[in-house]
């Protein structure tokens, strides 16, 4: 795999990814700002098309720890938080940390859990520490979230609300390949599965280096505006029902950040908000449903709203 020496560290985690993700380099991307903004990541896709993939391909090519949480409807928050048990020495009870305690954890189809053990999950990836017995304990840094969902109502699924939606940096749709690509992933499969060769590029201090030079990278008034007014009309224009919040505008603004410092600048561009405004805006917000010409519900999706808005709010010069 061919890497530019000159790539910053962040780059050179993507090019290594796409290697193993091919033909998705931009959800790759999308998924390193994720790392990079400290915020976590939603995984939504059909079965089969690479999200669990490319969660184990970040780990695997960061030297971090790496947990994988298998989400089913008899999970128990224990399960995930870990307990506390009695020393088989001295009888004293001691906390077991739960799988939660990695740096990249995989929550494997978390739609498939009770909204109880979701909630578990969803308050360590808001406040940055587990709760158990009382007793406070805090998450290693870096940690991230990466969870998988299929979008697919499946009978024995529980669908997040948009309050824990809220949650998430970003929402990436991986999609199908092209017929290209597809085949050239079924040859290289022949030979074994490029996961299990797949070595570290990034060590810990390295991406903690580059977290902490995200958060330095400028953002001019006029993009914090910019970003204000989009936001603004999502609440104002009538195109929705349920427009961002506050903390959608935070994580918004930490992305493009940290996609600047992906791409080697030290400033914020305007089309650094306008391409990660889909999938840091469209799971935030619900979209008031239209009707099409035969009185039938026509419902573009937040998504369509939001490049429309993204047309008509003027881009600062």
């Amino acid at each position: 795999m061919h890497q530019d020496a000159h790539a910053s560290p962040l780059a050179r985690l993507v090019d290594h990814v796409s290697g193993v993700l091919r033909g998705k380099r931009e959800e790759v991307t999308l998924a390193v700002v994720g790392l990079a903004a400290e915020g976590h990541v939603l995984l939504e896709d059909v079965p089969g098309t690479g999200k669990t993939t490319l969660a184990r391909a970040l780990a695997r090519s960061i030297d971090v720890r790496f947990s994988r949480i298998q989400f089913t409807s008899d999970l128990l928050p224990a399960d995930v938080l870990g307990f506390s048990a009695p020393s088989p020495t001295d009888g004293r009870f001691v906390f077991r940390p739960g799988p939660i305690f990695g740096n990249i954890v995989l929550a494997d189809e978390l739609n498939r859990s009770t909204p109880r053990t979701q909630s578990a999950l969803l308050e360590c990836m808001n406040e940055r520490r587990a709760s158990v017995d009382g007793e406070v304990h805090a998450l290693p840094r870096p940690f991230l979230v990466v969870a998988t969902q299929n979008p697919l109502e499946f009978e024995g699924t529980y669908p997040l609300p948009e309050s824990q939606l809220d949650r998430f940096l970003l929402r990436i749709r991986l999609g199908y390949p092209s017929r290209a690509t597809e085949r050239d992933v079924l040859r290289s499969r022949l030979a074994g599965d490029p996961l299990e060769t797949l070595q570290p590029v990034l060590g810990e201090a390295d991406l903690l280096a580059e977290i902490d030079a995200a958060r330095a990278v400028h953002v001019e008034d006029l993009l914090l505006d910019y970003a204000l007014d989009l936001i603004e009309a999502t609440r104002t224009s009538g195109r929705f029902l349920l427009g961002a919040s506050p903390r959608a505008g935070i994580g918004w603004m930490r992305a493009a950040q940290a996609l600047a410092r992906l791409e080697g600048r030290d400033h914020v561009l305007p089309d650094d908000v306008k391409r990660l405004a889909v999938p840091v805006l469209a799971h935030r917000v619900v979209a008031t449903p239209r009707m099409d010409l035969g009185g039938d519900a026509d419902d573009g999706g937040a998504e369509a709203r939001l490049i429309e808005l993204l047309e008509e709010v003027p881009v600062p010069a």
